[in-house]
């Protein structure tokens, strides 16, 4: 088995209050968690208005496999117009039995 975990620095630029910050990041959480089947959080930087912290994780089979979804998860977010990667950290866990 092995566990994906990225974290994820976000830069909203365009956003001016912590109110505009938490819709945009709602929806696109929402948006992830639903188009991928992922565990995914706002994990740090709450109290600032344009930056984010997102925790995403995922079990499968193969590294392979999850660097695959992992990438497509990334380059989905990264397409949100409101939303920069500023930095994105992914690490694998091989559990063995």
């Amino acid at each position: 088995m092995v566990v994906g975990v990225a974290r994820l620095n976000m830069h909203l630029p365009e956003n001016h209050s912590l109110k505009g910050k938490r819709r945009v990041i709602k929806g696109m959480i929402s948006q992830v968690r639903s188009r991928f089947d992922v565990a995914i959080s706002e994990v740090g930087l709450h109290d600032l208005w344009q930056s984010a912290e997102i925790g995403i994780s995922a079990v499968g089979n193969s590294q392979p496999v999850l660097n695959s979804v992992m990438d497509k998860i990334i380059d989905f977010i990264d397409g949100f117009p409101l939303i920069e990667i500023v930095r994105a950290d992914v690490e694998y866990i091989h559990i063995r039995e």
